[in-house]
């Protein structure tokens, strides 16, 4: 189980640059890493608009926003192009980082998939999870706790 403290498991996947992206990327920033269900459908569309409206904040405070679903690289290339996307989509096509990540499982009613999960990761660790998001609010809720993160970092050297 993925929690805060943990290890955060690896991973190897094509992004929306086209290029592969693993863990150690992002070493030394705060790694935003969303799951979504599906490119552009409603909540997902809110969640990725929020998150690029707020992505300059977010790179000031050290952090990267990186988003995963099981949608191929050319359905993200429409939704990158779509909503103007300024960061990163990875494609998990076989759900393995999703259910490395715990990201993935029973939704109710609407069957097995992707959960609606985040987590921030900080040299490798898992510093916060976010379980059962709301679209709308979730880039603030991020916001507030990596600043809450900085200041505990910064009180603790």
């Amino acid at each position: 189980m993925v929690k805060v403290g943990s290890k955060a498991p690896n991973f190897k996947l094509k992004g929306s640059d086209g290029k592969t992206h693993t863990l150690a990327d992002f070493f030394g920033k705060y790694l935003v890493l969303y799951f979504y269900p599906r490119d552009m459908t409603p909540g997902c569309t809110i969640e990725a608009n929020n998150f690029n409206r707020r992505l300059g904040e977010l790179r000031a405070l050290g952090a990267e926003v990186v988003g995963v679903s099981n949608d191929g690289l050319e359905r993200h290339a429409k939704f990158t192009e779509k909503c103007r996307l300024k960061f990163l989509l990875l494609s998990d096509e076989t759900n393995k980082m999703m259910k490395d990540y715990d990201a993935y499982g029973s939704r109710g009613v609407f069957g097995i998939g992707t959960l609606r999960n985040t987590y921030i990761i900080k040299g490798g660790k898992v510093v916060k999870v976010f379980e059962k998001v709301i679209p709308l609010k979730h880039a603030d809720e991020v916001i507030k706790s990596i600043k809450g993160l900085s200041a505990g970092a910064k009180g603790k050297s």
